[in-house]
């Protein structure tokens, strides 16, 4: 078995957010967890995970806090799994990767649905960056510049 590289300590929040969730189905048990399943026969209905690595990816999800397991709500001998605030905090990257996809791939028609606001059902507004004074900012009109007063380790990358 190989050894997972830790980006812990990496100089770009990038690595280091990358390092929390682990990997691709670390994000969409989250996802999961996002739309109101709590239980682990939930995810494994949901994901066709096997049951050891589901296993792990929950364990490693409730260490990094972005879960914790709770006594179920049905009163049962089982625990659930609900989302933490920094759990909570991911939603936004899951919302820019559901609208990534949505706009570059390659048969959007066979995306099974859309997002939309609770309240009217009319779709959300696509995720934007803006500057403090309220401009909408794309990646060539940002820069890296080192942060004042830290230490910096490794590299930093974008």
């Amino acid at each position: 078995m190989v050894k997972r590289t830790s980006l812990a300590g990496d100089a770009c929040p990038i690595a280091r957010a990358l390092d929390v969730f682990g990997d691709w189905w670390s994000l969409l048990i989250i996802r999961d967890a996002s739309l109101g399943r709590r239980r682990f026969s939930e995810f494994q209905a949901s994901l066709g995970l096997a049951k050891n690595i589901l296993a792990t990816r929950l364990r490693a999800l409730v260490e990094r806090g972005i879960l914790k397991t709770v006594p179920a709500s049905d009163g049962s001998a089982y625990q659930e799994y609900v989302l933490t605030p920094k759990g909570r905090g991911i939603f936004p990257i899951l919302v820019a990767l559901r609208q990534w996809s949505e706009e570059f791939d390659e048969h959007p028609d066979e995306i099974a649905t859309i997002l939309v606001d609770r309240e009217n059902g009319k779709p959300v507004k696509k995720l934007a960056l803006y500057s403090r004074d309220g401009r909408v900012l794309h990646a060539a009109d940002t820069a890296l510049k080192p942060r004042p007063a830290t230490k910096r380790a490794r590299r930093v990358v974008p």
